[in-house]
């Protein structure tokens, strides 16, 4: 059973994007399997910087 069952009907717009879609998704897991050690001292960062940004406020 094939995963996108209408491919052959779908415009060519829609299958650039379902491939351009599929290979972001493809890019992202790979990054995150890649630096997964990485990733929790990224997303503290991420929310220090928030509460710095909200604390100057």
């Amino acid at each position: 059973m094939p995963l996108l069952p209408r491919w052959r009907y779908m415009t060519d717009e829609a299958k650039a994007l379902t491939r351009r879609t599929a290979v972001s998704a493809g890019v992202l897991l790979l990054v995150l399997l890649v630096f997964r050690s990485l990733v929790p001292w990224v997303l503290l960062a991420v929310v220090l910087y928030w509460l710095w940004q909200a604390a100057r406020r």
